[in-house]
């Protein structure tokens, strides 16, 4: 995804409105927020591409937001995915006038329910002040990765889960994700293109694993919480935790890449489909029921 805010970060989320710009006619009302989850196999990314034959999650909910408002919408999101990562969380907010937000909620989810793809669902239809941004106003964003370990691979959940053959040591990856925790410089674990001449320092407040049955599939979840993140950085860490929890490195290695500040010294990129957004934190009484 590009997980976070890069698409994560310093990026606008959704399209580029065309010349003269992209909102609501009349006076302005506020904004809406939409909770969305997709699974993001079939896309290349939530981001629209310039080659707009190219499937993207913000794509896809564009155009149903404008055929359904009938003009053109800018929207922004909490965090950009890269091309198969899913959500089950995603935020997005577009501006909308006093008109538009006395539509409802009811008729808005069954708008969505008829023109959006089968992939992609809203879960909830919510309202803020004008001015809103779904990505500037987040306090935190929560990934989960999902790792299946073993000889027989997952089947059910095998979309959202990386099959991993090899047993892994939880206890030496537990040991290694607490010292990534903080405000520290994530530049060993980002896009190497996407890092220059940006700032590249986040603040890690929580990351832990833990066991989960899904469809009678077991797996090791490993969820992160952060302000925000670079492009690629939970797949990233999430790599380079495996091949210590692999036995071919030691947890203190964590402290040796962070410190290196070098994409090259982190280890490999874990595959997109194991992870999922989780959700986005904002201040209380942010979001309001439309």
């Amino acid at each position: 995804m590009t997980e976070g805010l890069q698409a994560e970060e310093g990026r606008p989320c959704g399209a580029t409105p065309p010349e003269g710009g992209a909102g609501p006619r009349g006076a302005d009302g506020g904004t809406i927020v939409l909770r969305l989850g997709y699974d993001g196999t079939a896309y290349s990314g939530f981001a629209e591409q310039p080659d707009g034959r190219i499937a993207t999650v913000a794509g896809e909910l564009r155009r149903a937001l404008e055929t359904f408002l009938r003009r053109e919408v800018d929207i922004t999101c909490a965090g950009r995915t890269d091309a198969g990562v899913h959500a089950v969380a995603q935020y997005v907010s577009f501006p909308v006038s006093a008109e538009e937000l006395g539509i409802g909620e009811r008729r808005l989810m069954r708008a969505f329910a008829a023109l959006l793809p089968h992939d992609i669902a809203v879960s909830a239809v919510l309202r803020a002040d004008p001015g809103f941004s779904a990505r500037f106003d987040a306090r935190s964003r929560t990934y989960t990765y999902r790792i299946a370990t073993g000889d027989a691979p997952p089947l059910l959940t095998r979309s959202v889960t990386w099959w991993h053959r090899g047993a892994l040591d939880v206890g030496a990856m537990e040991d290694a994700a607490a010292r990534i925790l903080g405000e520290r410089d994530f530049k060993s674990f980002c896009k190497t293109s996407s890092a220059v001449g940006k700032p590249t320092c986040r603040n890690v407040m929580s990351a832990d694993f833990r066991t989960e049955r899904n469809l009678g599939e077991e797996c090791l979840a490993f969820t992160i919480r952060g302000n925000a993140f670079l492009h690629s950085m939970v797949r990233t860490i999430v790599g380079t935790l495996v091949e210590i929890g692999g036995g071919r490195r030691d947890p203190a290695w964590m402290d040796e890449v962070l410190a290196a500040r070098d994409r090259a010294a982190a280890g490999p990129t874990a595959p997109a489909c194991g992870l999922c957004f989780m959700g986005v934190e904002y201040d209380e009484g942010a979001l309001r029921p439309l």
